[in-house]
């Protein structure tokens, strides 16, 4: 839900940037987002054994922390979105780079037992 908020958010000034309602409620969307995110990141922790993917859950923990950074900066310079697109890309590599890494060493776990 979180991810389709900050996904959704994304997509505004790209495609509904002459709409005035959009324009303005798109910032506040996308935090939220974030933060409920980075909420379900935090009280949601890995509690296997395995250090590699423990590695990788904390790596993912990452992206919502940056996605909260690009908030920031939708509010901080709501005029140059350039930081903000900045953030949001970096934070979305980590959330694929991840996403593909944590199923294929649980597989991999699975396949040793």
């Amino acid at each position: 839900m979180a991810l389709l908020l900050v996904l959704g958010a994304t997509a505004v000034p790209f495609f509904l940037h002459d709409i005035e309602l959009a324009r303005t409620t798109f910032p506040y969307i996308f935090s939220a987002g974030a933060l409920l995110l980075l909420l379900a990141r935090l009280f949601t922790p890995y509690r296997g054994k395995d250090p590699q993917l423990k590695r990788l859950h904390r790596i993912e923990s990452w992206s919502a922390i940056i996605f909260c950074v690009a908030a920031f900066f939708l509010f901080y310079n709501p005029y140059q979105l350039r930081d903000w697109l900045s953030f949001t890309l970096a934070g979305a590599v980590i959330q694929i780079i991840t996403s593909i890494a944590i199923p294929l060493r649980e597989s991999k776990l699975a396949g040793k037992k």
